[in-house]
């Protein structure tokens, strides 16, 4: 669905894209992370068609962005990361105008409308002014206008942006019934652990390059940090933590009243002779478990010291 080369973006002296390649394969849902200033929004604003690359290609269902941008328009929904509203529209009012502009007749309209609203959850907000609506609200309106035309590719730039926990997972839900229905989707979010709960793979751009892209278990089998053991133990707490710190494959260690977070660089056959250890040497286990490191954790490991390589 998406094939970039090369794709180079300046203003001026600044350099906001060095060089990018990345194809995102029809159905997927790709997650877009990193810092503010990385090149996110400057990505997507080129796919969007919104921004000339100063050199390279991107290229939307085999169509170039710069070449065919009206073939490109029509199989995007773009939502950026402020949402543009007509305070003065009633909801409806507001996607017959973007419906209309996508040359929908107002029969087609009609049917499209409830199914949006009712997608999207606004269903008891269909006469309600733009301007009477939340800020999550207008939200999850803007990507009903998005899907006004039926897009094969979403691309929306922190769709989450500024909205309180319940509007999250509300657009969370949203997402998910979106990806069953084989669109293919661009998140950009700094919301990383609830990003790894939709995303079929990951981008980590940092300083205009792509650093990592690949789905979490990929990108983590390329981390130094393979896994985060978490050891509960009945006593002997702050004992065991001193006799971890002598044993080998043990990164860092983090204490609590129960137990230790140990970041574990061993396999399998390794933890299994760790465990065995410490049961000889008397200390009492309740527990031993494996946590899997969140994308808060990758994106950390990928970017540390920021120097762009892979």
């Amino acid at each position: 669905m998406i094939e970039i080369k090369g794709l180079t973006k300046s203003f001026g002296a600044f350099q906001a894209l060095k060089g990018i390649d990345l194809t995102i394969d029809r159905g997927c849902v790709f997650g877009f992370v990193g810092p503010n200033g990385a090149g996110k929004s400057t990505t997507m604003s080129i796919l969007a068609t919104l921004a000339l690359p100063t050199s390279g290609i991107a290229k939307v269902d085999g169509y170039d962005v710069t070449k065919h941008p009206k073939e490109v328009r029509k199989r995007i929904g773009y939502m950026p990361d402020f949402f543009g509203v007509y305070d003065q529209f009633k909801t409806t009012e507001y996607l017959h105008f973007y419906g209309a502009s996508y040359g929908l007749s107002k029969t087609e309209r009609e049917q499209l409308i409830p199914q949006l609203l009712e997608l999207v959850n606004l269903t008891d907000k269909q006469d309600a002014y733009v301007d009477t609506l939340s800020r999550g609200m207008k939200q999850r309106l803007c990507l009903a206008r998005c899907l006004v035309h039926d897009p094969d590719l979403l691309i929306l730039d922190e769709p989450a942006s500024g909205l309180d926990p319940r509007a999250r997972i509300e657009m969370r839900e949203i997402l998910k019934e979106l990806k069953s229905m084989g669109k293919t989707i661009i998140i950009s979010s700094h919301i990383l652990p609830e990003l790894a709960e939709m995303v079929d793979e990951i981008g980590v751009i940092e300083h205009g390059q792509l650093v990592a892209k690949g789905n979490i278990a990929e990108i983590q089998s390329r981390l130094r940090v393979k896994r985060v053991l978490y050891i509960r133990l009945l006593d002997r707490i702050e004992e065991a933590e001193g006799y971890l710190r002598e044993q080998p494959f043990i990164g860092r260690l983090m204490r609590d009243e129960q137990g230790i977070h140990v970041h574990y660089e061993g396999q399998d056959e390794d933890q299994a002779a760790l465990i065995g250890r410490m049961v000889a040497a008397g200390y009492r286990i309740v527990s031993f478990s494996e946590a899997q490191t969140n994308l808060e954790d990758v994106f950390l490991e990928i970017t540390k010291g920021g120097d762009g390589s892979q």
